[in-house]
């Protein structure tokens, strides 16, 4: 009864707080642009966040203090765990997965999963809202005073062949030469958003990955060739927030994808982007921590809206329902219509 008291009384004012911060800055958004515009303002001007690679930086810095700050929790808290793993001979509880690995023995993972991410941001120009295009094309070493006058809103050319596209929809490669072998910068905008803004974007942008993410994940269970590449992710005696990084190289790829469509098809501002992959990281370790926190974020959510780690742990137990990471919309749809796989992996 006191672990149930203390969940509900945590999740009572953590939904009052985000509530109201929510609430605010949809209705009231001139509360918060005083910190807002000299925030932004000063992030344009950093080098570091003006970075092509910063959101892969930005990434796998969160990842590394959330997981490695959610395992330490996972170690503390037994108490909290939905299953723990026993010794076969006495039948006696491990405190610690075998599984379960030092940071510094996962340097290879890390490397496996930041090298494409890399690669992608050394070499395509980073296209986001409320950016020029002749800003977007400066920061991909396009020289903008050889450039004819543009024919559209959305393009620019430099040769009668050649177009350079606004859209993110269509890459534009870094114009590589000896004093500029790499994207190494992004151009930003100039304005800030408003907390509507950045409100609405996150709450749309989540929506739609986590549509996405939804039908990306049943395919992963549904199609045979795409199943062999996720079963490495459900090999696990007892689900613990290292898990969460135990992917496929291709897998990985496709978060991250997904991430990007579902932010840059709704043109999001590039701050939002930097929150969005906080809340995106933060959730995502929270789903494979194998923990009943009494923060957990379905707790915050109307009953029944949120998964949480508790039905993605069952999803991994039985290889059944929770397909969809955040929510239940989409899961509850597909139970409705007699969606049932059971056992893939188990």
């Amino acid at each position: 009864m006191a672990t149930k008291y203390l969940d509900s009384t945590v999740a009572f004012k953590l939904r009052v707080i985000l509530g109201t911060l929510l609430t605010t800055s949809i209705f009231v958004p001139t509360l918060y642009q005083p910190m807002l515009t000299p925030l932004w303002t000063f992030l344009i001007h950093n080098p570091i966040y003006r970075l092509s690679t910063f959101e892969t930086i930005w990434t796998v810095f969160l990842y590394s203090i959330i997981e490695v700050s959610m395992t330490v929790v996972f170690l503390r808290h037994p108490e909290w765990r939905f299953a723990i793993q026993t010794t076969k001979k006495e039948d006696k509880p491990i405190t610690k997965p075998r599984d379960m690995r030092r940071p510094s023995r996962r340097f290879g993972e890390i490397a496996v999963y930041v090298l494409p991410l890399l690669a992608m941001d050394l070499t395509m120009i980073k296209k986001f809202a409320d950016v020029p295009l002749e800003a977007m094309l400066e920061s991909g070493n396009y020289a903008i005073t050889n450039l004819p006058n543009r024919t559209t809103n959305n393009s620019t050319s430099n040769s009668p062949n050649t177009t350079h596209h606004k859209t993110f929809l269509i890459p534009t490669l870094h114009n590589f030469t000896l004093s500029s072998p790499l994207q190494t910068h992004r151009a930003l905008p100039t304005l800030a958003p408003t907390s509507r803004r950045l409100a609405l974007e996150l709450l749309l942008a989540f929506f739609i990955y986590d549509t996405l993410f939804f039908a990306f994940h049943l395919s992963l269970h549904i199609i045979p060739s795409l199943r062999t590449l996720h079963a490495p992710h459900h090999r696990h005696l007892e689900m613990h927030p290292q898990i969460t990084n135990q992917l496929h190289i291709s897998e990985r790829l496709g978060l991250v994808l997904l991430a990007n469509f579902s932010l840059n098809i709704i043109g999001a501002h590039v701050f939002t982007r930097t929150l969005f992959v906080a809340v995106f990281v933060w959730l995502l370790v929270e789903l494979h921590s194998g923990l009943d926190l009494p923060w957990a974020y379905e707790k915050m959510l109307p009953k029944g809206w949120g998964g949480g780690a508790r039905k993605h742990a069952s999803h991994h137990a039985r290889g059944d329902g929770g397909f969809e990471p955040y929510f239940t919309w989409w899961d509850g749809g597909l139970e409705r219509v007699g969606g049932t796989l059971q056992g893939e992996f188990v």
